[in-house]
């Protein structure tokens, strides 16, 4: 074999590299994102069980809350049954504004706030809160990396030969009173 042949399949050898390489990369990222959601989910679904909990305790004290009630279980099944990233974080978000409300409400009860079961339960769904806020960065970090991945040159051409596309965002809001300062009162 001539040299000129020997410099034609060391760059098609090479061009395939890249091309294997590349597509590895999209796949990893893809199932990184996957796993990422999955770790949402998991707690979303955690939170979704600690809620009727709660507003079992809730109601023993505040029965006359039944309004309050009725929006916590729909908007609890709303963000259940929301399919697709952008729809399930504005589920979430109402549902987040639903149980800002039943906690305000259980400020005004002194003996619930006592209650040992709701202190717990409160607990519970502050700490899932936080661990969706963690899951949904990291989930967040993958998508970035994908979407920066299947934007660049050149690896955007095997995204659009292969059909990569580009993955949402997962979206809450944060409320306005999450920005403020606590406030501290001696």
């Amino acid at each position: 074999m001539s040299t000129i042949t020997w410099i034609i399949v060391g760059v098609i050898a090479i061009i395939l590299g890249w091309i294997i390489g590349t597509f590895n990369g999209f796949i990893r990222l893809i199932n990184r994102a996957k796993e990422a959601w999955a770790d949402i989910d998991v707690q979303l679904k955690r939170r979704y069980d600690l809620i009727p909990n709660l507003m079992e305790t809730v109601k023993g004290y505040a029965a006359h809350e039944r309004q309050l009630f009725e929006k916590v279980t729909e908007a609890r099944t709303r963000a259940m049954g929301a399919q697709g990233i952008e729809e399930k974080g504005k589920a979430e978000n109402i549902l987040s504004g639903t149980l800002k409300s039943l906690f305000a409400v259980a400020e005004n009860y002194p003996q619930l706030k006592a209650n040992e079961n709701f202190l717990e339960l409160q607990r519970e769904l502050s700490d899932t809160e936080n661990k969706i806020q963690a899951a949904r960065r990291f989930y967040n970090a993958n998508v970035r990396d994908l979407n920066i991945k299947i934007e660049s040159v050149p690896s955007n051409i095997i995204a659009k030969i292969f059909n990569f596309a580009k993955r949402e965002f997962f979206e809450l809001e944060e409320s306005s009173e999450a920005r403020e300062p606590v406030s501290v009162k001696f």
